[in-house]
């Protein structure tokens, strides 16, 4: 298992440059955060978990596995649309993961490539893909390619966490 890799060096950043947020630090302590080392795998679990729960998304994600073998492009490519949509998910998301197995088996997407383009190269990529949308290639910068230094405004959770944090009723892109 991989996690994201932070230390004292970026925790003593925030904690010096926001009281608030280093106070909050101090009682949380540190988090450990799985990483997907392959972006193709981390983008099909990330589309198999919207908009259902974790536990649902371990149950679709294992009957995928059970179906594929290990998950990569030709795997998924070779698998029955239909039959990959049995493992428990929508069609349009089994259309989706289709696709994008496609557009790598046919090198529209170089996902072995993405880790040496720079963050908004791999949001233009990412997004071209369908079902893909910037929240979700943010999101495989940050727990896939372990970029540190995104913060996605589109995260609902990060949003709710600020305002808390900050007591703060909205929150506009400019001041997150």
């Amino acid at each position: 298992m991989s996690y994201i890799r932070y230390g004292e060096k970026e925790i003593s950043h925030f904690k010096k440059n926001d009281s608030t947020l280093g106070n909050a630090i101090k009682q949380i302590g540190m988090i450990t955060r799985n990483t997907e080392p392959d972006v193709f795998a981390a983008l099909i679990s990330s589309i198999i978990s919207q908009q259902i729960s974790t536990k649902s998304a371990i149950t679709v994600k294992e009957r995928l596995l059970d179906l594929v073998g290990k998950i990569n492009p030709q795997n998924i490519n070779a698998a029955l649309a239909e039959d990959v949509q049995k493992c428990g998910m929508s069609m349009r998301k089994a259309d989706y993961i289709k696709g994008i197995a496609r557009e790598a088996v046919d090198g529209t997407v170089d996902f072995d490539n993405l880790s040496s383009l720079s963050d908004e190269e791999v949001i233009r990529e990412l997004v071209k893909l369908k079902g893909v949308g910037e929240w979700t290639a943010e999101m495989l910068l940050i727990h896939s390619l372990e970029r540190p230094d995104i913060l996605s405004y589109k995260d609902l959770g990060i949003r709710r966490g600020m305002m808390k944090l900050y007591n703060l009723d909205e929150l506009s892109k400019e001041d997150f």
